[in-house]
C-alpha cells in the first residue's frame, strides 16, 4: 500500500501540533507564579520580562486616596523607568492565589523613600488577571508608612528646590526617567546644602 505524501505531511503536521498544544498547557503558569514575576521585574526594573506579564492595559488603585490610574503596556514601561533611577528593593513578604487572584504583602525601599520616611513601606495588594494578563494591581491597605513625614520632607523638598534651584522645578510630576534623575538630583542637592 502506498500512502500518499500530501496526506503523510498533514498527519505529521497534526501530531506536532498536538504535541505543541500539550506543551503549551504544561507551561501555562499558576496566578501565583506570574504575581511572584510580576514582583521580580519591579525589583529589577526589567520592562521586557514585565511586557509579558501584563494585558495591554493596566489600572493601579490606591485604596487609601481613592485613586487610580490606568496605563498601556508602553506608559507603564516609563513609569519603570522612573522607579529605576530610585534603585528599589521590592521583597514579598507573603503571598498567596485564592479564586483567581493573588494577595500579596509588598515591602519597598530605595533612595526616595528612604530620604522621605527612612524606612521601607510595607503595604497588602490584590493582583487581579485576565486571560493570565496582569490587568490590575489594588493597594489595599498601608502597614508601614508614616504619611506625615513623606508629606513634610517632600513638600520641604519642593520649597527648597523651587527656592535654591528653580530649574529643578516640577520634578515631583515628571514620572520619566528623566523626572526621576532630576529627583534624585533634587534630593542630593538638598541633603549637601548644609
Amino acid at each position: 500500500m502506498k500512502i500518499n505524501p500530501i496526506i503523510l505531511s498533514l498527519l505529521l503536521i497534526g501530531l506536532m501540533s498536538c504535541k505543541t498544544s500539550e506543551k503549551e498547557k504544561v507551561k501555562e503558569k499558576s496566578k501565583l507564579e506570574i504575581a511572584k514575576q510580576y514582583y521580580k521585574a519591579l525589583d529589577n526594573s526589567d520592562r521586557l520580562e514585565m511586557l509579558t506579564l501584563l494585558a495591554d492595559s493596566i489600572v493601579i488603585r490606591e485604596n487609601a486616596d481613592n485613586y487610580e490610574e490606568r496605563f498601556s503596556q508602553n506608559g507603564y514601561a516609563v513609569w519603570l523607568k522612573w522607579d529605576s533611577v530610585f534603585e528599589p528593593t521590592y521583597k514579598i513578604l507573603e503571598i498567596e492565589e485564592e479564586n483567581a487572584v493573588v494577595t500579596a504583602k509588598i515591602s519597598k525601599i530605595d533612595k526616595r523613600l528612604f530620604f522621605l520616611t527612612e524606612e521601607p513601606m510595607v503595604w497588602n495588594e490584590i493582583v487581579r488577571f485576565d486571560n493570565n494578563r496582569i490587568v490590575k494591581v489594588e493597594r489595599i491597605e498601608y502597614e508601614v508608612f508614616n504619611v506625615d513625614k513623606f508629606l513634610k520632607n517632600r513638600d520641604e523638598l519642593v520649597s527648597w528646590i523651587d527656592k535654591n534651584h528653580p530649574e529643578l522645578s516640577g520634578f515631583l510630576y515628571e514620572q520619566t526617567k528623566a523626572g526621576g534623575i532630576k529627583y534624585l538630583k533634587a534630593i542630593k542637592l538638598y541633603n549637601n546644602k548644609k
